[in-house]
């Protein structure tokens, strides 16, 4: 991770006020990283005993990054917030509970 994203990660972290902004700045540093796929698939499942040593190094490889997206998550938001969120292994969930407590309301169309 670059230095500039380590500084964007501490000077902007979540609060309940500026979760739009949060939201930008996680998801830009999961793209500069290759990591945002974590927002979108599902978690990987731990591969069979006899699985293939190329089935088992891609799962590991998984397994980092899960890891990383989850630290830089961690890491961006109010020590309230991380303490909330520490338990939680998975950063798509973790990122699925912020937006519950902080996303925009969706609008439905007036009838």
């Amino acid at each position: 991770m670059t230095s500039f994203l380590v500084q964007l990660l501490s000077s902007n972290k979540h609060t309940s006020d500026n979760y739009a902004t949060w939201k930008s700045n996680i998801n830009t540093i999961l793209v500069i990283d290759d990591l945002q796929f974590i927002l979108i698939e599902e978690y990987l499942p731990i591969p069979s005993l006899n699985a293939n040593r190329n089935v088992r190094d891609a799962y590991d490889r998984r397994i980092m990054a899960y890891e990383k997206a989850r630290a830089c998550i961690l890491a961006s938001i109010s020590d309230v917030l991380d303490k909330k969120h520490e338990c939680m292994s998975i950063a798509k969930k973790i990122m699925e509970t912020l937006c519950g407590m902080f996303g925009q309301p969706s609008f439905s169309p007036k009838a």
